[in-house]
């Protein structure tokens, strides 16, 4: 029987039909990649550009990540060093009510709160490895583990198992920071009144005399030590300041490069599900044009 529609026709529909089934598989792959282009060789001439953009995102990303994990281990200098501080601190106005009224009650208790409270700071660690030892990695920055042992600790550096090698990273395109804390860098004054205590004990509920006078010394040395502590903490605050500052600016270009990476080949996904549901229309209005094309022939026109 011979068909009204002709060869070309049906050629032409078929092609019309293979387009729309391609144009809505393209569509529904951006909606499950959210991505307009699956690879840089369909961005043609912009595929150099992106690739700069992805590799300078990818750099900015490295080094805001380095720059967070190195302002970690920055808080965590500062938050040992204000125990310290605080501990010392606290000791310091025990020492001095002692000195003022000769009683001394509690005395050695306090002074055991106070060493224990630096030790276990100039021995804090991050993920295992102690954060005051330089590149001692295997070994504690500090050395004693009771006050008793102080008592007989010559010299001062002799409690330290730290180095003085600091770390530097890289936090910007030719930005090297160094940073850093050894245990010696602000321990040494803060031994030197803990070995004067140690070697003074055991108090009883009044001072001696030698006692008297040797906690004198100690708070001389105390003084020393909480000033260079708060010397290292104020340089370890600047050092903080400029990291959080490389961070932030690196964040900044981070999401620069993610806007101009992401406007190249991020779908729009409100446009792409308008896309599916036209192209989806269109696809079945060409399958029902080509079904019924294939059941037409002369005698649709012949029979009345």
């Amino acid at each position: 029987m011979t068909r009204v529609a002709t060869l070309t026709l049906q050629n032409t529909l078929s092609t019309a039909m293979a387009r729309a089934q391609s144009d809505l598989a393209a569509a529904n792959l951006q909606l499950d990649t959210h991505k307009k282009v699956q690879s840089y060789a369909e961005l043609g001439s912009d595929a150099k550009r992106m690739l700069s953009a992805s590799s300078m995102l990818a750099q900015q990303q490295a080094q805001s990540a380095v720059a967070k994990r190195v302002d970690t281990t920055l808080g965590l200098y500062q938050a040992s060093i204000s125990t310290i501080d605080d501990s010392v601190s606290a000791l310091q106005t025990r020492l001095l009510k002692a000195i003022g009224t000769g009683d001394s009650p509690d005395l050695d208790s306090a002074i055991e709160g106070a060493f224990a409270d630096f030790r276990d700071s100039l021995n804090t660690s991050e993920a295992g490895v102690p954060i005051f030892a330089g590149s001692q990695t295997d070994a504690a920055p500090f050395k004693p583990r009771t006050l008793a042992d102080m008592a007989t600790l010559t010299p001062p550096d002799a409690a330290f198992g730290n180095d003085a090698v600091r770390t530097t990273a890289r936090l910007g395109d030719n930005v090297d920071v160094q940073y850093g804390i050894g245990a010696s860098d602000f321990g040494t004054g803060l031994v030197q009144a803990f070995s004067t205590l140690a070697a003074l004990g055991p108090f009883g509920d009044k001072l001696t005399d030698a006692q008297m006078a040797g906690l004198k010394t100690a708070m001389g040395q105390i003084e020393g030590g909480l000033s260079d502590l708060r010397a290292v903490d104020a340089r370890n605050g600047d050092t903080m300041n400029h990291v959080e500052s490389l961070a932030d600016r690196a964040d900044e270009r981070a999401n620069l490069f993610t806007q101009v990476v992401g406007d190249a080949v991020d779908a729009d996904l409100g446009q792409v599900a308008m896309d599916i549901s036209t192209r989806t229309t269109i696809l079945n209005a060409s399958y029902s044009a080509f079904k019924q094309l294939n059941n037409m022939s002369l005698m649709n026109f012949l029979m009345p």
